[in-house]
């Protein structure tokens, strides 16, 4: 019986199915947005909300506990000097799924999930703006 189970298995071991969730977080957080199937978008949404919610704590042991669900450094970094504060305000559901429709291949249902609050990075500087700032640099090491 599936009394009491609510994590879909994915036709995956424990093993398995633990390391493809984590590798989603990560994708999660490095793109933003990442499109999946929708069986696997909503079995990634409770460890990503998990992982912000840790993020919004922002004590060690919360980013050692986070470190060692989603195993990259790097990636527990940005979730939680980006996507964490973007979502200060918010109380849980920091996660949107939209679904698109089927795959052509094998008809699987595909969606998209996102953050809600996206971080948006600064714009880059365009070519103008770097002249302006190296100008501006030269004309004070220039008067010094």
């Amino acid at each position: 019986m599936k009394h009491g189970r609510k994590v879909p298995k994915l036709q995956r071991d424990a093993a398995h199915r633990k390391a493809l969730l984590a590798n989603l977080v990560c994708a999660l957080v490095e793109h933003r947005r990442i499109r999946t199937t929708l069986a696997k978008a909503k079995a990634v949404r409770p460890l990503a909300e998990k992982m912000v919610t840790l993020g919004k704590r922002g004590d060690l042991h919360a980013r050692r506990t986070a470190i060692s669900e989603l195993r990259q450094p790097g990636m527990v970094k940005k979730l939680f000097e980006e996507i964490a504060p973007a979502s200060k305000e918010r109380q849980g559901g920091y996660t949107r799924i939209t679904k698109l429709g089927q795959r052509r291949s094998d008809s699987a249902p595909m969606a998209f999930i996102e953050w809600v609050d996206a971080y948006v990075p600064p714009a880059p500087k365009t070519e103008e703006a770097e002249a302006e700032v190296v100008s501006a640099d030269s004309k004070t090491a220039a008067a010094e």
